[in-house]
């Protein structure tokens, strides 16, 4: 007995050492991963201390200690494009490694937006397509409020499918397809982006400290852990009983509103863009209701359900079954209808809105229709029944978004990913900072300088995505915070070096903060890192080079050829800075502008919201970026 008890002490000591000498690796380093062709390989991790490291990597050796914390680092010589390798690191084995390219695509919710989200917009393509050669790493959303983290939460690489792609960032899916086009070598696209956050989350504590002080103050209130505890479970259980209280005061939950059988002849009528509610703002549940007629032939059969986008939480019901939900404004409602549900004749479509402020309201030009696998559709009616359900007082409380504070995601999401080299970045960002536009510009600027000096790479290509137009349209000209942000966007771009910019003023949508044109916007980055990468003769979007007065007219000199003809959306001001519209004309490379002011000191275009009549293009068939400049400077 004394013998097997001694052997069992060994075992468990040995077994412990074992474990705890074992080499520990970020998430990065993982079979399936790309790494970055002509830099450096940097390998890094932990181990106990003074222990050796031995990586073996294309039949080369390469060692080191862990140092007195246990970090250790090992740099790997430049490597060309290919594979498949072997990475081992001590007893630790990373398979299927391929050398190419590396992207790292970041930003908030129009860089988050995934494949499933464009999807109506590229069916056929996003079928077909799957490349091997192609990996996907996708960081997933984590705060730090006390300094950097060593990691992001678990996570891996993925082959282009469209499985694999569905819930990635369409930007980055893209962008490697079309990387993958020019260069015919592996691509790694790493994205890391949180939707409606602003930039100061992704700037460093230190940049934040020494350049915006009373940011970096305002993310030390929140440095109390009880504090934000607390003020987290107050918040919820004020929501909750927020919900409680409507749900238990609510009509259409005792009467059920939803069944098939429900008599809503007493209803309201009203077009779904109506104000539904017919006031101003309402808080509470609202209810609408209309009738299907399905015939015959697909009665029983499954469908897919298009209830467009609808502000802002909606229970969706099909004869008295729910088929959906959603908890937001911003997403297509995209409900399956299961079989059995839809019978012939009568079917009864409800559709119960949530709303803590604002009007319930559908979106306009968004789809609305049922959709059979066979291909027959039945539009809905624009027509709906309506009723109040529970209105309801505001639900006090201070919500805490701690991803939404200064510094918690460049701690948390990208701290953790340097020194992994990469190849660019794509920043898509800037619709939570328009009511601060105009201190935009020396944020991006600090963060691209932050990152820069994250990785140790004093040229690391940044290709900025500009806002895309939005909102209603405007004849008249506009003050607007986007526009702040655009030439922000377009000013860095034009004064950090290899920055670029990718112009999407004609890719939104007016009714939806979320555009689906996504490919579109990828190639646009695309060209962009090809002009600094690869081929400085690229032409990008058109630039203006020179203003001038001349015989009462602005002229304005570009950088390249554009499309002739009549221009729209530009503005001109004299001295008292007042715009008015102006006619613009484009001949060869250069742009005349009418002017009505006897001495026109200013000139900007497409600067509104939604500039919806934008048309200026090189022969490229690149738009001309927003811009405000001074004439003759």
């Amino acid at each position: 007995m004394k013998i097997k008890f001694i052997l069992s002490v060994v075992t468990a000591l040995c077994f412990s050492f074992c474990v705890s000498a074992k080499v520990v690796m970020p998430q990065l380093f993982q079979s399936g991963m790309v790494v970055q062709r002509g830099k450096p390989v940097i390998i890094w991790g932990k181990a106990d201390k003074g222990e050796k490291v031995t990586v073996t990597f294309r039949k080369k050796v390469y060692e080191t200690s862990a140092d007195g914390d246990g970090n250790w680092r090992v740099r790997l010589p430049k490597q060309k494009a290919g594979g498949p390798y072997v990475i081992r690191v001590n007893d630790l084995e990373i398979k299927d490694v391929l050398v190419g390219d590396v992207w790292l695509c970041s930003g908030q919710s129009n860089m988050d937006l995934q494949v499933e989200r464009v999807y109506p917009q590229y069916t056929t393509d996003i079928d077909s397509y799957s490349n091997n050669d192609i990996r996907l790493f996708h960081v997933h959303n984590e705060t730090a409020i006390h300094g950097p983290k060593r990691d992001v939460r678990p996570t891996s690489w993925k082959p282009v499918t469209k499985e694999n792609a569905w819930n990635f960032s369409a930007i980055g899916y893209f962008l490697a397809r079309e990387m993958y086009e020019k260069t015919k070598v592996p691509q790694g696209i790493i994205a890391d982006s949180w939707g409606g956050t602003p930039i100061q989350s992704w700037i460093s504590a230190d940049t934040m400290k020494n350049n915006f002080p009373m940011e970096y103050r305002r993310s030390l209130l929140y440095q109390n852990d009880e504090m934000i505890r607390s003020q987290m479970r107050a918040n919820q259980l004020a929501n909750q009983r927020w919900f409680e209280v409507m749900n238990e005061t609510d009509p259409g939950m005792s009467e059920d509103f939803t069944a098939l059988g429900y008599d809503d002849s007493k209803w309201i009528k009203k077009n779904q863009y109506d104000n539904l509610t017919g006031e101003r703002s309402y808080m509470g549940s609202f209810w609408v209701r209309q009738h299907i007629k399905v015939d015959a032939a697909h009665a029983g059969k499954p469908a897919r359900l298009l209830v467009g986008t609808l502000y802002d939480q909606d229970y969706t019901y099909v004869n008295g079954q729910k088929v959906g939900e959603t908890g937001y404004q911003y997403p297509p409602r995209r409900y399956n209808v299961p079989a059995g549900l839809l019978r012939e004749g009568d079917n009864a479509l409800t559709v119960r809105f949530i709303t803590k402020g604002g009007n319930p309201h559908f979106i306009k030009d968004k789809p609305y229709k049922l959709i059979f696998e066979d291909g027959v559709e039945i539009p809905l009616s624009e027509q709906w029944s309506v009723r109040e359900g529970a209105r309801m007082p505001r639900c006090h409380n201070s919500e805490i978004n701690v991803h939404y504070l200064p510094i918690t995601l460049y701690n948390a999401m990208i701290y953790p990913l340097a020194p992994y080299p990469v190849s660019g970045v794509v920043w898509y960002q800037g619709e939570s900072n328009t009511g601060d536009g105009q201190i935009y510009e020396s944020m991006l600027t600090k963060l691209i300088e932050n990152w820069r000096q994250l990785w140790n790479d004093s040229d690391m290509p940044f290709v900025v995505v500009q806002l895309a137009n939005f909102m209603e349209p405007s004849d008249k000209p506009q003050d607007s915070g986007w526009s702040w942000v655009r030439e922000a966007q377009r000013l860095t771009a034009k004064h950090v070096p290899n920055t670029e910019l990718a112009v999407a003023i004609d890719l939104g949508e007016a009714v939806d903060i979320h555009p689906l044109r996504k490919r579109e916007v990828a190639q646009r980055a695309a060209l962009g890192f090809e002009k600094m990468l690869f081929n400085p003769k690229v032409k990008l979007s058109p630039e203006v080079i020179s203003s001038e007065v001349k015989e009462g007219n602005v002229v304005l000199t570009l950088d390249q050829q554009l499309k002739p003809g009549t221009l729209y959306e530009f503005e001109l001001a004299g001295a008292d800075g007042r715009y008015h519209n102006a006619e613009a004309v484009a001949d060869g490379s250069t742009i005349t502008i009418k002017s009505s002011l006897k001495s026109p000191k200013s000139v900007r275009y497409a600067w509104k919201n939604n500039p919806i009549r934008a048309n200026a293009y090189g022969k490229n068939e690149l738009p001309l970026s927003p811009f405000q400049l001074v004439i003759g400077e």
